[in-house]
């Protein structure tokens, strides 16, 4: 079920200090984990990327086939209902897969206003799959990516290592 009301909700940004919607330019060029982070403690970033990027695969596949989609929600438990910043509980209502293929990296070129541009070779092509849950209460929307809610268990330890 979607909901067609989003004239009444606004996003909230992540409180991560950076932007992780899919026209990004900057600071997340290295093929495989650009668009992972976590704040979870102990690992190296990369080595944490790379947990979370597995974890989020298998929720990926499994919730792909699994027959009753909201009873592998349950399971994996992902929740159906968060707090609003306003007080309104917000209710999940949407969940979104979403393919990529990065095919290239453009960062700041020195002393230049233009970005420098490097394609990459076919080999170099790397495909990811985020999934991204949204919740809506009267006043607000959230879009909560899978890998900010796999971080965030993994740091509260409801996750095993």
């Amino acid at each position: 079920m979607t909901h067609d009301h989003d004239h009444h909700h606004h996003h909230h940004s992540h409180d991560h200090g950076h932007h992780h919607g899919h026209g990004h330019l900057h600071g997340h060029n290295h093929a495989g984990s650009d668009h992972l982070h976590s704040h979870v403690h102990g690992a190296s970033d990369t080595e944490k990327a790379e947990e979370l990027q597995a974890l989020a695969t298998s929720f990926i596949d499994g919730f792909r086939s699994a027959e009753d989609k909201t009873s592998y929600l349950r399971l994996a438990g992902v929740p159906f209902h968060q707090p609003g910043s306003d007080g309104l509980i917000q209710h999940l209502v949407d969940a979104k897969i979403v393919s990529n293929w990065q095919i290239g990296t453009a960062s700041p070129a020195f002393a230049s206003r233009e970005l420098a541009y490097m394609p990459f070779p076919g080999s170099m092509v790397s495909e990811r799959e985020t999934m991204t849950f949204t919740y809506v209460s009267l006043t607000e929307r959230d879009d909560i990516d899978l890998i900010d809610v796999l971080a965030n268990r993994l740091a509260k330890g409801d996750i095993a290592k």
